[in-house]
């Protein structure tokens, strides 16, 4: 069903990373494999403020044993909602102290995933991660590489990957109706910089330089994790943590997970051999206002190399022959540029049509061959963790997605062409873009 997994022959040029690791198997450690369908799974939430509350209340046929959130007034709601469960602030207490913990949701800011969802592995329990799965390339390599050692089921929160629209793009292509495609344009028309226009934005543009009391609910040290230290401030949190280099991947990790979804299951996409941006408004600390970036493909299996175009904060133009009675994707979407026509959809992948008119009326559906999802992403997940079968964007899958979101990081923030080995993890012609393939961690933390 996937073609773009992580193989421990793609780790080349890391040994000496991946031997630092220490990975132990479920069975070793005497955690089940797997459960009967009707054992409810015993879960804890890692960030149950903001999008954990939604995650969880997803997840609420199974048993909410633990609740561990950094700010204590922002997760209120969500404690409030699972008076049985045990709350922490650290996770590593929470790991170390809970036994009966078989799975952990995360969904704490970006620079946090990839710690977090390390130690939940390592200690042999489930994992599901919210997008973007991680904050650096090198972070994704590793938890699918750690992952797969240690035999746990993952998902990432990608969730377009579990609805229809995204089977039926795979579907149509594999059936040839639109032909052979060599490029496609993706696109979110949202920005996080600051006063951007979506909903998380910040109102500061540059980094505050004063330093307001630190809420006594939040312990800002463990916010903080291993990023850079940085004072309290409302700039960061709650919730307006994206737009910052530090903390946050923008639009490219967020929309970008689930819009280039469909692109890379559909088209069988492996790792880009360059990536080429154009930014507006580009700053050290904040993710521009708006950039382009053109990824290269290579020729894989019987499919001929791809440039796929991501527009962030902007829109593709509107190609001529476009159906004007047709309503264009407002806030994001992607569109597959054919020989014999177009498919476009929305940002999950959702309401595809082919396009002209006349080809979405006459064309004739293929068999819907891939499997369908029977509920949310995140029990799709469980699923997985009961039955051994993997998620459907589990981080074999989703962690190499996440790396093409964040390669288009790394060009954005040098502002050029960078060309990309993706077997020894390295940028080949630019030298000083790879300190962002793996950021520096601050004393005291690591994967």
């Amino acid at each position: 069903m996937k073609d773009f997994h992580i193989t421990r022959r793609k780790f080349i040029g890391t040994a000496a990373t991946v031997a630092a690791f220490s990975i132990v198997p479920r069975h070793v450690l005497g955690g089940p494999n797997q459960k009967s369908p009707g054992e409810k799974l015993n879960i804890a939430g890692v960030g149950v403020g903001g999008m954990g509350a939604g995650n969880l209340k997803a997840l609420e046929s199974e048993n909410i044993v633990a609740l561990c959130d950094v700010d204590h007034a922002y997760a209120a709601g969500t404690f409030k909602r699972y008076p049985n469960a045990k709350t922490y602030t650290d996770y590593r207490e929470m790991l170390d102290k809970q036994k009966d913990i078989e799975a952990v949701m995360i969904a704490t800011p970006d620079h946090t995933h990839a710690v977090i969802s390390m130690a939940a592995i390592k200690a042999g329990k489930h994992v599901y991660c919210q997008k973007p799965l991680t904050h650096d390339v090198h972070e994704s390599r590793m938890l699918a590489w750690a992952a797969k050692e240690a035999r746990v089921a993952t998902q990432m929160g990608n969730q377009g990957h579990s609805m229809e629209g995204i089977r039926l793009i795979c579907e149509w292509i594999w059936d040839g109706a639109i032909g052979e495609i060599r490029e496609v344009d993706a696109w979110c028309s949202l920005s996080y910089y600051p006063w951007g226009h979506a909903g998380w934005s910040s109102k500061w543009g540059t980094r505050p330089t004063d330093t307001p009391a630190v809420p006594a609910s939040l312990n800002w040290d463990l916010w903080l994790g291993p990023a850079p230290v940085r004072p309290y401030h409302p700039a960061y949190h709650p919730a307006v943590w994206r737009c910052w280099w530090d903390f946050g991947v923008g639009m490219m990790g967020d929309r970008g997970a689930h819009t280039l979804d469909a692109a890379v299951w559909a088209l069988k996409l492996g790792p880009p051999k360059s990536i080429e941006a154009t930014s507006c408004g580009l700053n050290p600390d904040t993710h521009p206002l708006s950039a382009i970036v053109t990824y290269r493909f290579p020729a894989r299996e019987n499919l001929p190399p791809l440039k796929l175009v991501w527009y962030e904060g902007t829109r593709p133009p509107q190609p001529e022959d476009f159906d004007v009675e047709l309503e264009w994707p407002r806030e994001g979407g992607l569109l597959f540029h054919g020989t014999k026509g177009r498919i476009i959809a929305g940002v999950y992948g959702d309401s595809p049509r082919l396009l002209p008119q006349s080809l979405h009326k006459e064309y004739k559906r293929p068999a819907k061959t891939l499997p369908r999802v029977n509920g949310s992403h995140e029990m799709d997940w469980v699923r997985a963790c009961k039955t051994g079968q993997p998620a459907g964007s589990d981080f074999s899958y989703s962690g190499p997605l996440t790396e093409t979101c964040l390669l288009g990081n790394i060009a954005k923030r040098v502002d050029t062409l960078i060309e990309w080995d993706a077997a020894n993890m390295k940028v080949t012609n630019l030298t000083e873009a790879n300190r962002y393939v793996r950021t520096e961690y601050r004393p005291g933390w690591s994967l």
